[in-house]
């Protein structure tokens, strides 16, 4: 009985991707049972133009010692200010 069911299940598969295959116009598929490949269409090959390549922004200068010590000197004046108010 069990056996009778798994060949009936096999079957009813190959019928139903036959008919699927049939449907979807995979005709040569199903009468002979070989995929058939599609050939690629011929597509002209697209050609890249050189492009120059963008050049990294130069990073800033490095700030100088005197210019850190005005700043300094103005947050330790803005922090004097502050404990004052």
């Amino acid at each position: 009985m069990v056996f009778e069911a798994i060949v009936s299940g096999v079957i009813l598969l190959a019928l139903g991707y036959w008919a699927t295959m049939f449907v979807m116009g995979r005709r040569d598929d199903v009468l002979h049972g070989k995929f058939v490949e599609d050939e690629p269409a011929a597509e002209p090959v697209r050609f890249m133009p050189q492009v120059p390549r963008v050049r990294p922004v130069p990073a800033a200068p490095q700030p100088n010692r005197d210019s850190l010590q005005a700043l300094l000197t103005v947050i330790k004046q803005d922090l004097h200010d502050a404990a004052r108010s």
